[in-house]
């Protein structure tokens, strides 16, 4: 694969040479002319790639090669530009539009594109002949010199050149311990275990731990420790190993068969404990596990890597471990801190304020506190130098001398081509900033980082690179959602960091936070630019600046749009603008001639306006009007022109004339509908809905729908999903769902408990939403009838009282919730006995409510599960009740009682 920019223009190619359908192409003669040139350069750029880019040629490794895959990337970037600029130019005439500009290209000139590809291929060609010409007897002395080196560099301890024997650590004990358990339990079978984890988080150390623990020694006849790290060789490990063994080798004259009889050998009829660290793909270890016996010894491997499916790879049996290494805990970073610093002595009190910002500052992470503690260690007690570390702890780990940074860099280059893109694009946002992770996705989109495959949509693949980078364990989950998808995702500053410093190497975006960083926009053409500066856009607009693709700002400008629309012939080119901070109340017509935009948020008083449907190139739109929840937004009829539009949300309802043809929408936020509005959203996946009228809504029409979230306010009987064909069923007051449902959400429905039937027999209902008299009635009875997928149930605000419910109703639920329904009395106990379930969340303060999850909870410890928690307000059951005691001893005064904001609950509960 290549890198995704690269891919996406040669799609872009392909539709300008034979596609007509594009609103931007459509036949036009200027463009039909030039087709023989754009094939040529399709060709020739074709043919680069497959040789570049082979992964499985000798060449790809070699510096040079990695110089002219640069070369060629930035060529074919500005081939792109010469080629939109002419495709604007074109559209813009077609439209009747004069610009007044030597910005726009009447003509198509790709000569120095093409004389950059040919003198590119040059290049390559003498790279070939010159490795070709390397003399082979020299390449194998070289090969064998690394290996020897390897082999003796690794004997000169069990845990390779890595001093960690005497390094100070906290917070590691419990680890430890469930690691020990792990391998010294009485399975005969060699089994593996692993420790995976961000790098720098202590994977490494806490192994280390393992193998020197006392009992871990004793128990294992054999220890051994071998590095792996991202290049290595199997005839390496078999070196590494048998060094770490006390096994002498003669490297020159024995061969790799030799090697491996002479470890099988040492391994045989032995309990050993074989330690891998820094593992970085499954293909690694399936070409090493060979290399250990199963004697029913009871032997085990200890693994250590950054990558989570290496780990999942690798538990060899069902029962087997793979130990996820959470960060260090805010005391836990302090209490390291300061024992690296003062080594055993108490951190003087003036210091301690500065001391624990740093701690915290580092974000859990062991090597920013050791890094950070190298520094402070070094210099005398200041607490002026303290103060100043505190205000920049990532740029002082950044800068060490030491270089800990490489750590994470290791984590880059490790990373596939198709996603270093998406990683580095983190960079570009501010500080702590907690990433919505659709958002991300349809950026991420609309910049080409993600080519559309053969029966998966861009944001299917996009979710698969976002939980790729999880996998890796270089972004944080920070909330999931209701079916268990990352919601929202954090980066650590340390990460962070590397983003910009690669970003900056790579010239990928440029970050406008000074006036300093002017220069740096004229020196050097920029595709992407994220503003944090408030200043005039006149300062990048001169001299023009087409090759800007993305802009960014994370202020409030209220100006910039404006300027942007003045100075539009320095932003033609733009694929993303996000102004959604700045607040307009005209939205400038000029904008529709970015006509190659695809991401649009802005912030807009008036509404949606006409002139940003012939921006037929938009997949995304964002309209922030400020208004306020449930005011109206009219979209414009002719909406239907965006033939590319996928998402669009807004803060207020969207209210949705007539169409007059259908639209290619995937997903729409609050929106009010006419009737037949089934027809105009033949692929729409995602939908919330405002039901202000009492026809029917039939959403079985809908084929692809998978999440839904209905509010309404009239009451309303549901129906069957099985209609005639051709029949479509739009009876007063009646709702009917299609089998493709996944989440479903009901808001002031109304509706009868007895209509829950028809919810329960969705065969793909994965989550449940109940809120605000969803459903009327004091009973709910769930009968016989299954949810059959349904993992996530949530009961907000209804005025039940009494639920009947048996575990068979629900085979699958993991999550149950139950918010502010004060007249429930009770939870049904079998609730307890759904074998899937792992937490039931509660605000319910009645007493006789939280009576019957104690005794759910009883009754589960009773049979041997401990797995379940039940959480009363955010606390755990247990912890909820030693609360409350301490709430009836504290609280005798009835007026102090009735002061506090839940007064009338902790009355029901205290006083019952």
């Amino acid at each position: 694969m290549t890198y995704t920019g690269l891919e996406l223009f040669m799609e872009n190619l392909k539709q300008l040479i034979y596609s007509n359908d594009n609103p931007l192409i459509n036949n036009h003669p200027s463009i039909l002319s030039e087709r023989p040139q754009l094939q040529l350069l399709y060709e020739e750029l074709y043919s680069m790639i497959q040789i570049l880019f082979d992964e499985h040629t000798e060449l790809h490794d070699l510096q040079k090669v990695q110089y002219l895959k640069r070369s060629l990337k930035h060529t074919a970037d500005e081939a792109q530009d010469v080629i939109d600029l002419f495709v604007s130019g074109v559209h813009f005439r077609k439209k009747g539009y004069s610009p007044r500009s030597d910005v726009y290209k009447t003509t198509l000139i790709l000569d120095h594109a093409m004389r950059s590809i040919k003198s590119i291929k040059e290049e390559l060609i003498q790279t070939r002949m010159d490795n070709m010409k390397m003399n082979s007897s020299q390449r194998t002395k070289s090969q064998q010199m690394q290996c020897a080196a390897a082999g003796t560099s690794n004997s000169r301890s069990m845990l390779g050149s890595k001093k960690l024997f005497d390094e100070i650590v906290v917070g590691l004990d419990h680890h430890v311990e469930v690691i020990r358990d792990k391998l010294v339990e009485d399975q005969k079978q060699l089994d593996v275990v692993s420790i995976v984890g961000m790098g720098g988080l202590g994977k490494t150390t806490l192994a280390t731990k393992v193998f020197n623990d006392r009992f871990i020694m004793y128990h294992f006849n054999i220890r051994a420790w071998v590095t792996v790290s991202q290049t290595y060789t199997k005839r390496d490990v078999l070196i590494q190993i048998l060094a770490s063994l006390g096994v002498q080798v003669d490297i020159e004259n024995t061969n790799d068969f030799k090697l491996r009889e002479m470890l099988h050998k040492s391994l045989k009829v032995q309990r050993y404990l074989i330690v891998i660290d820094d593992i970085w793909s499954k293909e690694t270890w399936d070409n090493l596990k060979v290399l250990f016996p199963d004697d029913e010894t009871s032997s085990r491997i200890l693994l250590t890597s950054r990558l989570n499916e290496v780990g999942l790879h690798a538990k060899s049996k069902p029962n087997g471990l793979v130990h996820f290494l959470s960060y260090l805990t805010e005391k836990q970073s302090w209490e390291l801190l300061c024992k690296k610093v003062f080594h055993g002595e108490e951190c003087p009190e003036w210091l301690i304020k500065h001391g624990m910002q740093i701690a915290n500052k580092c974000q859990g992470l062991p090597l920013s506190v050791v890094v950070v503690a190298g520094l402070l260690a070094k210099e005398p007690e200041n607490i002026d130098l303290w103060e100043k570390i505190s205000c920049s702890v990532t740029s002082c780990i950044a800068s060490d001398e030491n270089k800990h940074m490489e750590t994470l860099d290791l984590s880059y280059n490790h990373l596939p081509l198709h996603l270093r893109d998406c990683f580095l694009y983190l960079g570009g946002f501010p500080e702590d900033f907690k990433f919505p992770a659709r958002r991300l996705i349809r950026l991420w989109m609309a910049e080409g980082f993600i080519q559309e495959a053969e029966n998966q949509s861009f944001e299917d693949i996009g979710e698969a690179y976002l939980l790729d980078l999880v996998g890796r364990n270089l972004v944080i989950v920070a909330e999931r959602r209701s079916n268990g998808g990352v919601k929202s995702f954090k980066v650590h500053d340390l990460v962070r960091e590397l983003c910009l410093r690669i970003a900056q190497e790579e010239r990928f975006f440029q970050r406008i936070n000074s006036t300093e960083s002017y220069e740096f926009i004229i020196s050097y053409k920029q595709r992407r630019m994220f503003i944090y500066q408030d200043i005039t856009i006149l300062k990048f607009a001169h001299p023009p600046t087409p090759s800007l693709r993305t802009l960014f700002c994370f202020l409030t400008p209220t100006s910039w749009i404006y300027d942007i629309a003045e100075h539009v012939r320095s932003f033609v080119l733009l694929r993303v603008l996000d102004l959604q901070n700045c607040k307009l109340i005209n939205f400038p017509d000029s904008i529709v001639l970015l006509v190659h935009l695809r991401y649009l948020a802005i912030g807009h008083a008036l509404g949606f306006p006409s002139s940003i449907c012939n921006l037929t190139s938009l997949q995304s739109v964002i309209i922030k009007t400020n208004h306020g929840y449930m005011s109206s937004l009219l979209l414009p009829s002719n909406i239907s022109d965006l033939v590319n539009l996928r998402h669009l949300w807004s803060d207020s309802v969207l209210y949705l004339p007539s169409l007059n043809r259908p639209m290619n929408l995937q997903t729409i936020s609050e929106v009010e509908l006419g009737e037949n509005f089934q027809k105009y959203f033949p692929v729409i996946k995602k939908m919330s809905l405002i039901l202000n009228s009492d026809e029917g809504n039939d959403f079985v029409l809908l084929p692809c729908l998978e999440t839904l979230k209905l509010t309404g306010i009239y009451r309303r009987k549901l129906t069957e999903p099985e209609l005639p064909k051709g029949e479509p069923n739009c009876r007063n007051n009646q709702i009917s769902f299609p089998t493709t449902l996944k989440q479903l959400t009901l808001v002031r429905c109304h509706l009868p408990w007895s209509d829950m039937s028809i919810i329960q027999s969705l065969p793909n209902l994965e989550v449940l939403k109940l809120s605000d008299y969803a459903f009327d009635g004091s009973l709910w009875k769930t009968d016989e009838v299954q949810f059959r997928q349904l993992k996530f149930l949530r009961l907000e605000q209804l005025n039940i009282k009494q639920w009947e419910a048996y575990s068979v109703n629900f085979p699958c639920l993991k999550q149950l919730e139950i918010v502010t329904c004060f007249n429930l009395e009770e939870i049904p106990l079998e609730i307890g006995d759904i074998p899937t379930l792992e937490l039931i969340k509660t605000n319910g303060w009645i007493r006789s409510f939280v009576e019957s999850l104690k005794r759910i909870q009883e009754e589960q410890h009773d049979v041997g599960n401990y797995d379940l928690q039940i959480k009363v307000d955010g606390m755990e059951l247990s912890f909820f009740y030693q609360f409350m005691r301490i709430m009836r001893e504290d609280w005798n005064d009835l007026r102090t009682m009735e002061s506090h904001p839940k007064s009338k609950d902790y009355n029901l509960m205290i006083f019952g």
